[in-house]
């Protein structure tokens, strides 16, 4: 599964960065991330890891995952998290990129998700498109303070 969503805030590049480079700031406004917590660095990591809890309801289903996170990338205008598990056994990969541009009125922010497993499956693909439409506001007011 690959999703990819945008949005234009009237904000200065760094600042939008900021909540998106910080997997930790996630759960103040993407309501499938109901927790992410520093987890301990293990040997390869490039950067910072996270203990990402997500939680999904489509109807009466509901689903939620952990995921062992790590930021991978952190440049001025790029963030890139990719699934690291430390319990040495193989799992479906999870990768989300952030990319924020300078726009005259603001900057844009693309967000892209790649999950390589089916677990989650179409009822993934669903949430995750009424939570980006739902998010943005929530983003927007972060901003905004």
């Amino acid at each position: 599964m690959d999703i990819s969503a945008d949005l234009t805030a009237p904000c200065p590049p760094g600042d939008l960065l900021a909540w998106v480079d910080d997997l930790g700031r996630y759960p103040r406004w993407l309501t499938i991330v109901t927790s992410a917590t520093p987890a301990p660095p293990i040997d390869g990591d490039a950067g910072p890891a996270w203990l990402v809890d997500l939680r999904g309801r489509l109807g009466p289903l509901a689903r939620s995952k952990r995921l062992r996170m790590v930021r991978c990338e952190s440049t001025g205008s790029r963030a890139r998290f990719e699934r690291r598990e430390a319990d040495g056994r193989s799992h479906a990969p999870w990768v989300l990129e952030a990319s924020v541009t300078p726009m005259d009125d603001g900057s844009r922010l693309v967000m892209h998700l790649h999950y390589g497993g089916s677990f989650w499956g179409p009822v993934l693909e669903r949430m995750l498109g009424d939570e980006i439409e739902n998010s943005r506001p929530r983003l927007l007011a972060c901003l905004a303070g």
